[in-house]
């Protein structure tokens, strides 16, 4: 190859390691914003009864999506 094209290469190469170094930059960011957000809405009042609320209807929808439908 010539030089001019791996100079190109190598380029394109450190430019897709800069953009996948803030790619998981922000994932971090965002993983440490979930995780403090899930924590403050521990602490909100009414939090178990939402819990097992949400528990309760995904357990009524597993039920509806096992029962066996007719098809035409």
């Amino acid at each position: 190859m010539k030089e001019q094209t791996l100079v190109e290469m190598k380029n394109k190469v450190e430019a897709l390691v800069r953009v996948l170094q803030n790619v998981i930059n922000e994932q971090q960011h965002l993983t440490t914003l979930a995780a403090g957000t899930l924590e403050a809405v521990k602490l909100m009042p009414g939090y178990d009864n939402a819990i097992k609320a949400m528990t309760d209807k995904a357990k009524e929808e597993m039920k509806v999506a096992e029962e066996p439908t007719l098809e035409i």
